[in-house]
């Protein structure tokens, strides 16, 4: 669901970055009080991880459309919602920028539609309502599905109220609403089916590292290392391996576009979305998450018309993997350090 420059105008981006910055800094101003030297590795790790995650498409049966977890939930469920609003902020800010998945310009309104809406409704309005103080297993998995799919419905109408503020005519708000809402609600089951599975495991393990994010608490003398261990091998797994099966079908939000215009993606006007374009193009190492094509090598792609080889196995995406999730775990790490330093001082 991660929004591409042509789809928002730069007045709606704009106010989407203002949004994104304000609840950015309520978030930090909340995570001082609850920051601690053990919940700092368990923010990197849990970002890693959620980026990984993100690299894997899984295919939406009969529909010729795909999705990934947006993470956010998880993350909320994990460690609060403020710290899981900021770790998403580092995982769309390292694919925007290393990767170009997704624009600069639409980046604020990608971190309100993927990232808000689950930390900041799904999970307090949601899940916590649904699971109660001491939550068994079923009502647990029961609330991350429904918490998931809420999020992900109230993320997918954002993207099509912002498409529709920038007067992106080619998409229909009518048509459009119809289209993404159906395909994103069954993401956002089988992203609450994932959800429930990573906090199930985390519960058997360490149930009180649930219990303290709940309370908005620090993490205190509770023993992670095991948690930490685990999520870094899957961490590693997921984007040096498990990536090369992700499907290649377009996910929800390019499906919703290519079933409207014919195409998965709009052509970006000129102007502003240029600008935004060439920074991007100047910063990203390893776009779509694999090594950079000259242009003869890109033509010849598009001339090779036989259908892509499943298992995808590539050497390019593993190490965009591997990368990207290093680089999230190192930005988390620092923002922590950070604001445990400031928490002090």
């Amino acid at each position: 669901m991660h929004m591409a420059d042509a789809l928002i105008s730069p007045a709606v981006g704009g106010t989407m970055w203002m949004a994104m910055a304000g609840v950015a800094a309520y978030a930090s101003g909340k995570v001082k009080h609850d920051i601690d030297e053990r919940k700092i590795p368990l923010m990197g790790v849990l970002g890693a991880f959620v980026f990984a995650a993100q690299m894997i498409n899984f295919t939406i049966p009969g529909t010729g459309s795909s999705g990934h977890i947006c993470g956010a939930l998880l993350l909320a469920i994990l460690l609060g919602p403020h710290a899981a609003f900021l770790t998403m902020i580092s995982i769309l800010s390292v694919q925007a920028l290393f990767f170009a998945d997704g624009g600069l310009l639409a980046l604020g309104a990608n971190i309100i539609n993927m990232g808000f809406f689950g930390c900041y409704i799904g999970y307090p309005l949601i899940y916590k309502q649904l699971v109660g103080d001491d939550p068994s297993r079923g009502r647990l998995f029961f609330g991350a599905v429904a918490a998931s799919v809420i999020g992900l419905q109230f993320g997918a109408f954002g993207v099509v109220m912002e498409t529709f503020f920038s007067g992106i005519t080619e998409l229909p708000f009518t048509t459009f609403v119809l289209l993404m809402q159906p395909i994103h609600l069954a993401i956002g089951f089988f992203e609450g089916l994932i959800t429930a599975t990573v906090v199930l495991f985390i519960l058997k393990e360490s149930p009180e590292i649930i219990k303290k994010a709940a309370m908005n608490q620090p993490i205190g003398t509770i023993a992670i290392k095991r948690i930490t261990v685990a999520l870094l091998f899957g961490t590693l797994v997921t984007a040096g391996a498990l990536s090369w099966f992700a499907s290649a079908n377009p996910d929800g939000l390019e499906w919703s576009v290519g079933q409207i215009i014919g195409e998965e993606e709009l052509k970006a006007p000129e102007g502003i979305h240029n600008f935004f374009t060439e920074i991007q193009e100047k910063i990203v190492i390893m776009p779509d998450y694999n090594f950079k094509h000259d242009e003869q090598s890109s033509k010849d792609e598009s001339a090779d018309n036989s259908k892509p080889a499943w298992p995808a196995v590539d050497t390019g995406t593993s190490i965009a993997g591997i990368l990207g999730s290093i680089l999230t775990l190192g930005i988390v790490f620092s923002i922590g350090k950070g604001f445990q330093y400031l928490s002090k001082s």
